[in-house]
């Protein structure tokens, strides 16, 4: 049964990668001719919302808001955690009110159409170079000041094993925050992880299904000021496991 379960899996992704393509292929020449003008990058975010949707319709996924709390104002820095790359294709669709970029590992630029799409609208963090990953907070930080909010993932890439239990965060989203005196909004994706696995773990879980989300109360810009980077961390990574812990909780009974 799980054989024939990880073969269905499979298709379900193949399906997903030509879904995937095929709107990346239209949207194309959209999105290189916005990278040719930094101010023509808002139009862009609105045809991400647009592509996001289409995801979720032919794919089949339903987004459930198992908590919706009010979102702050001007910009902000999203957190969340990192269990599959449906949290990237689906986060346009539920956040549309704000446009965002990506702070996102820099070896998505070595696939070319992927590339331009994330250079259009994104920051890529050069995790192997110290000073270019410096560049890129400095990057997100203009970014900010330019009325973008800015989505990280904290744990900084998907856990290779134990999923959904995440790995620890690092401080390069808290440390903006407190640069810059903005709110920090935390969301957790309860379901994403087996809705669609890594993509090279073949037979690894994919189907279509709810996706459940908790969109948090937000860390206030007087909160994120007041505390410290290490506090803040430590309080976000307990806010977002928890819907985790309750929602699976014979993964977390040796956690």
């Amino acid at each position: 049964m799980q054989k024939i379960r990880g073969v269905l899996g499979l298709i379900y992704k193949l399906y997903i990668a030509i879904v995937f393509f095929v709107f990346a292929l239209f949207f194309y020449p959209f999105f290189w001719i916005i990278q040719l003008k930094s101010s023509w990058r808002k139009k862009g975010f609105t045809v991400f919302i647009i592509w996001s949707w289409l995801i979720r319709i032919f794919c089949f996924y339903v987004v459930r808001y198992k908590q919706k709390a009010v979102l702050p104002k001007g910009p902000f820095i999203i957190i969340a955690n990192h269990s599959s790359y449906l949290d990237i294709f689906l986060l346009p669709s539920m956040l549309p009110q704000h446009p965002f970029s990506f702070l996102g590992k820099a070896e998505i630029l070595k696939y070319p159409i992927v590339r331009t799409y994330f250079k259009s609208l994104n920051i890529p963090v050069y995790r192997k170079d110290k000073s270019r990953a410096g560049q890129a907070l400095v990057q997100a930080q203009k970014a900010m000041q330019d009325g973008w909010s800015i989505v990280i993932f904290p744990e900084g890439t998907i856990p290779e094993e134990n999923i959904p239990q995440m790995i620890p965060f690092k401080n390069g989203a808290f440390r903006l925050a407190k640069n810059l005196k903005v709110p920090i909004l935390p969301l957790t994706f309860t379901q994403n992880f087996h809705l669609f696995s890594d993509p090279t773990q073949w037979l690894g879980p994919a189907h279509p299904g709810f996706v459940d989300v908790h969109i948090h109360p937000f860390i206030s810009a007087q909160e994120v000021e007041e505390s410290s980077i290490e506090s803040l961390s430590e309080k976000c990574f307990k806010l977002i496991e928890a819907p985790l812990r309750k929602a699976h909780p014979q993964l977390f009974k040796n956690a």
